[in-house]
């Protein structure tokens, strides 16, 4: 279920990551607009009335392939999340991405062979130099249809933990894709999300047009983390869980 705590312990992962200076941009969408970009057996998880998109730029590092050690100058890289949020048919949550960015190239390989819409790009994460609480992502796709962002955050007090909707928009503990026509999830696992609300001082993006999205009508909720260390698990069956929950 979403929220702050982990719905399993991923014993055997088959990455592990961490994931840095995260930002979450979330705006309420129409299920209508969503449902028609979703695989059968998914629909669009309803929160507080709505249904939702996140853009969360972020940068990997220490990422590696089960117990091997990181590799280096290949281990660290930005990333950029389109995402939705959505239920299965045995009724567990979880995400649906729209596509993912990197400037990895053997990730966007592997990721498109496993199902996922990998999108090659040049990409950064820095603080400005004027101001280093302020984040800026910058993004621009290598590969497929041209789209970009470029986007400057300024993160200020915690969130709270309790808080309803940011625990269950940001903490999501699995991910699905369609593979031969069958619907996966990867299990996650990694620490309460470390919330902080933030400022949003400058957007330009084109990934949401890209995916096949409206322009939102309003103003996004706007969360930022330090960020978390992950595990991910290999691949499943929907309703195929045998790794115990907490």
């Amino acid at each position: 279920m979403a929220g702050n705590t982990p719905e399993e312990q991923v014993r055997r992962p088959l990455v592990r990551q961490s994931w840095r200076q995260m930002t979450f941009l979330h705006w309420r969408m129409d299920p209508d607009c969503l449902q028609a970009l979703l695989p059968t057996g998914l629909v669009p998880d309803i929160v507080e009335g709505s249904a939702w998109i996140g853009l969360t730029p972020f940068r990997i590092e220490r990422f590696r392939v089960a117990d091997a050690p990181p590799i280096p100058r290949l281990s660290s890289f930005p990333e950029t999340n389109l995402r939705t949020y959505v239920r299965a048919p045995d009724g567990s949550d979880g995400l649906w991405f729209l596509s993912l960015d990197v400037t990895s190239l053997g990730n966007t390989l592997g990721g498109r062979l496993a199902g996922v819409p990998y999108f090659w790009s040049a990409m950064s994460v820095e603080e400005q130099d004027d101001d280093e609480d302020q984040v800026r992502y910058r993004c621009r796709r290598r590969s497929g249809r041209p789209a970009h962002h470029d986007i400057v955050v300024k993160p200020g007090r915690r969130v709270d933990p309790e808080s309803p909707l940011a625990a269950t928009l940001a903490g999501r503990w699995r991910s699905f894709s369609r593979v031969g026509g069958r619907l996966l999830e990867i299990p996650v696992e990694h620490q309460p999300w470390p919330l902080r609300h933030a400022d949003l001082l400058h957007l330009d993006e084109t990934l949401l047009a890209s995916g096949g999205l409206p322009r939102p009508s309003g103003e996004p909720l706007v969360h930022y983390s330090d960020g978390v260390d992950a595990r991910l698990g290999p691949p499943r069956l929907v309703g195929h869980r045998d790794a115990p929950t907490r």
